[in-house]
Order: C-alpha cells, then sequence, then structure tokens
C-alpha cells in the first residue's frame, strides 16, 4: 500500500471514528444541559414513558427502559418549560431516597415509573414492586412493599439469580 493510500485510510478511519462518536454522544439521555427547552428534549427523545406535575408549576418528562431495562432517565422541568436538572433514577444513591413510613405509591412512581414486576409474599400485606438496576455492573432488584393504604413500609435489596436468567424474573 502506498503513503497516500495509507494516509487516505487512516483520515477515513478517524472520520468514521468521529461521526460514531457524535452519534452516540447524541443518543445519550443526559445530554441535555439544564436550559433546554422541554420541546428540543422531546424531538430528541420522542414521547416519554410518564409524565408527572412538579411542585411550582413545572413537569417531569420519564423516560424508563423497564420492564427490560435497568434505566430510569427523569428530566425536570421548570414552569417556564426549561431543563432544571436530569438523572438516571435507577442508581444506588438515588434508591436510597425513598423513605420508607413516609413516600406512598405515587412518590415512588414519580421517581422510578411502573415496577418491572408487581407480586405479592405471604409475610406482608401489601403489593411488592421490583426493579433491576445496577450496582457496580451487577444486576440487581430493588423490592419495595407498599401496604393496602399506598405507603412504602420495607425495601429490600437482593441479586439477581443468574440461574433464572439476566433479569431475575420468572
Amino acid at each position: 500500500m502506498s503513503v497516500a493510500a495509507a494516509r487516505l485510510l487512516r483520515a477515513a478511519a478517524l472520520a468514521m471514528a468521529a461521526v460514531l462518536l457524535a452519534a452516540c454522544a447524541s443518543l445519550t439521555p443526559l445530554a441535555d444541559p439544564p436550559g433546554t427547552p422541554r420541546e428540543q428534549v422531546l424531538a430528541r427523545l420522542g414521547a416519554p414513558t410518564g409524565r408527572y406535575a412538579l411542585p411550582g408549576g413545572g413537569e417531569r418528562l420519564q423516560y424508563s427502559q423497564a420492564p427490560a431495562g435497568t434505566n430510569v432517565y427523569n428530566f425536570d422541568f421548570g414552569a417556564d418549560g426549561r431543563l432544571q436538572r436530569s438523572e438516571q433514577a435507577l442508581d444506588p444513591a438515588v434508591l436510597l431516597r425513598i423513605q420508607i413510613d413516609r413516600w406512598t405509591a405515587d412518590d415512588v412512581r414519580r421517581l422510578l415509573g411502573q415496577p418491572g414486576r408487581i407480586s405479592r409474599v405471604y409475610s406482608f400485606d401489601g403489593d411488592v414492586w421490583s426493579y433491576r438496576f445496577l450496582e457496580f455492573n451487577n444486576p440487581r432488584l430493588i423490592h419495595i412493599h407498599i401496604d393496602p393504604a399506598g405507603v412504602v413500609r420495607r425495601i429490600q435489596y437482593t441479586d439477581v439469580d443468574r440461574r433464572r436468567g439476566f433479569f431475575g424474573f420468572d
């Protein structure tokens, strides 16, 4: 191969790498900085899986990958329609915000969206909402026990039983 051909091939490879990096960056859900208009986020990400009213006239747009995924992206907009903050809600640090005996099913849904699974267990009078998440790339489950009045009463974390598949649900 000639020197000119090698240079051309190298330039083409670098250009392709730059295009791929730019494409990946535009697909990152949390790429929008504070101040971004709601319409711009909607145009980039499409219809949300959830919409929730926030105090002060704001709105949360939620993009959930549940039940199969391990990500829930929340975008909080002020009354002016501009992005105030965004976060990946199924993060171990964010999950610690859930308060036993204080939070309701609505609070959990506003933070995490619809659960991947709703079940019942013999030892608890109420529903158990389960969500998949990653902790240090280790697939885990959070189980949020909600009593008949809709109040969070217990939280449990479990590792995924890999014999039952990556997601741990039947």
